[in-house]
């Protein structure tokens, strides 16, 4: 996000030292990944996306899993436990859908492991984070149609803790914009034992044929640009059916508005925060943010 002060646009908020040389580094190698042809130096952004295996030891007092939906898509997630549940405690599940502009990182990436790990340690709730595919090697929908899989996988198989009858949908960026549409799928299947009880698109990643003022007003902002998002929408839509999919996603969009005047919709607004920073914890929005998502999973 940027904010405004003056009537003018403040691109870069006080980042801590450690938080703008990682934000810098990885925008510089997010672009030197995007090649001209719309494939993406997988090895490249690699250098600076550190993996982390699961782990059945508590770190910070959460232990992870992984656990394979359908081996032939590598579709998997990860699954982060925390001591809260202990002794057989039924926890609130959160389907979290990673960032990544469709096209980079996993829930094996450093940041969103940490991440998940603080969720599900904090609000407390069990985390299912989803190891979707990847544009461009997979265009859309393939992301949306591996959610609402994992969704299916674990209403017939629940993992351990799991209150399926309190599943938040949750996304940042990208991420957003599949929890989105994974919801709006959702009603298509009989899933017997999971309830949608919410969905939280965080800074959700949506595009249109014209350009918005928020795009606008990023431009040069950390971690996104109009040039990064305009390459990641050309890698995600499907090739020769840009209208179909369009046309697709308005009516699930018209769905949800339709969902929205019956159901109660929270917004939650940090003026000087940055795009992403949740993923932060020494970001004092971070702190903030994650006390609005207690306050909606376990409402007073």
């Amino acid at each position: 996000m940027s904010s405004t002060a003056g009537g003018k646009v403040r691109k870069w908020p006080d980042l801590p030292w450690k938080v703008r040389l990682f934000v810098t580094a990885f925008g510089f190698l997010t672009d030197a990944s995007f090649r001209r042809n719309g494939k993406v130096n997988r090895c490249l952004i690699n250098l600076i996306d550190c993996k982390v295996p699961p782990s059945d030891r508590p770190v910070n007092g959460v232990t992870t899993s992984d656990t394979t939906v359908d081996p032939s898509r590598n579709l998997w997630y990860r699954y982060f436990v925390p001591s809260a549940a202990e002794g057989g405690r039924m926890l609130p599940v959160v389907v979290y859908f990673h960032g990544g502009g469709f096209v980079m990182l996993s829930p094996s990436s450093q940041l969103f492991d940490d991440l998940c790990r603080l969720l599900a340690r904090e609000l407390p709730a069990v985390i299912v984070s989803v190891n979707y595919r990847l544009a461009p090697e997979h265009r859309c929908p393939a992301s949306y149609e591996d959610g609402v899989d994992v969704l299916r996988f674990i209403d017939e198989k629940p993992p351990a803790n799991a209150d399926l009858t309190r599943c938040f949908i949750v996304g940042d960026s990208a991420g957003g914009n599949i929890a989105h549409h994974v919801t709006a799928r959702a009603g298509e299947h009989n899933l017997r034992n999971l309830q949608i009880a919410g969905v939280i698109p965080i800074q959700p990643y949506f595009g249109g044929e014209e350009r918005t003022e928020s795009e606008i007003q990023l431009e040069g902002a950390p971690l996104v640009s109009m040039k990064r998002t305009d390459w990641c929408w050309k890698a995600f839509l499907p090739e020769g059916r840009i209208e179909t999919i369009r046309r697709r996603i308005l009516a699930e969009e018209v769905l949800w508005r339709t969902e929205k005047q019956r159901k109660e919709v929270r917004e939650a607004d940090y003026p000087n925060a940055m795009h992403s920073f949740y993923a932060f914890p020494e970001l004092p929005e971070s702190t903030l943010f994650l006390r609005e998502l207690q306050d909606f999973i376990y409402p007073q």
